[in-house]
């Protein structure tokens, strides 16, 4: 297993909560609206070639919130001074839901901060056909069961099986209240997104998304697409809407083939 480590780092006026491991190539993580879930299969894959780097959320873990990020648009922002006074760019990028719209707005503002970049089950464009699942009207549990279809898969039962501590429980819902702040009108979309992205020029992107997913529909992926034509789609059978957990090994291979 690659050696993982986690430290405070003094960055964009803030303390910023930063998970890195393996060695290579840097790869930036956002990860989705609940969290940073810890290190995983694909993790370790693609930690044979790449150096991960993974911040948590401002609001979320140990890194404070900053009342001044109103938007996902605002947090893009935010992440390019991180990436800039790290010096970490041009970096490639995989984004998870609601980190996808964040490595989205960050495209879209400075498609030159990236080399490539992968979004898996992208919420941020309103869908072409379909609706967004309202997370917030459900419980954490109920939630946490409509972003997977196979609930059997071994690394789901393994993060979100069993109980939930009452530490769980507050770390979950305080990242659901901060995803309420910024996303909930319009509801974890932007209407000038699209648009925005249409600049972007030959920016190498895929779209990742697993064909059960009835949280983030297709019709996410259809409005990607029209807005970055040259965007590779890539569909993952057997998988809902975390495939990196539902089907780790064609997840592995999607991804690892496009950053090679």
């Amino acid at each position: 297993m690659a050696l993982t480590s986690e430290a405070v780092v003094d960055v964009a006026d803030t303390q910023l909560t930063m998970i890195r491991g393996g060695s290579g190539k840097p790869l930036l993580i956002l990860h989705d609206e609940l969290g940073y879930t810890g290190w995983m299969r694909w993790n370790e894959a693609l930690s044979n070639d790449h150096e991960l780097i993974i911040p948590l959320q401002p609001g979320f873990g140990h890194t404070p919130r900053l009342d001044w990020i109103m938007s996902y648009r605002d947090l893009g922002c935010f992440y390019q001074r991180v990436i800039r006074e790290l010096k970490l760019g041009p970096i490639d990028v995989i984004g998870f839901s609601a980190g996808a719209y964040i490595a989205a707005e960050m495209a879209a503002s400075n498609p030159d901060l990236f080399d490539k970049v992968v979004l898996v089950s992208p919420l941020g464009l309103k869908p072409l056909e379909g609706e967004i699942m309202d997370m917030f009207c459900l419980t954490i549990k109920t939630h946490l069961l409509h972003t997977v279809w196979n609930t059997e898969a071994a690394e789901f039962a393994e993060i979100y099986g069993g109980g939930m501590s009452p530490e769980q429980f507050e770390l979950f819902e305080e990242a659901r209240s901060e995803s309420t702040r910024l996303g909930w009108e319009p509801y974890m979309f932007n209407p000038s997104l699209g648009h925005l992205l249409k600049g972007i020029g030959d920016l190498p992107t895929q779209l990742v998304w697993g064909v059960y997913d009835d949280f983030s529909p297709r019709g996410c992926i259809d409005a990607y697409k029209q807005a970055i034509p040259g965007a590779k789609i890539n569909d993952i059978a057997d998988a809902g809407h975390r495939p990196e957990i539902e089907n780790p090994d064609a997840f592995i291979d999607a991804v690892a083939g496009f950053l090679s």
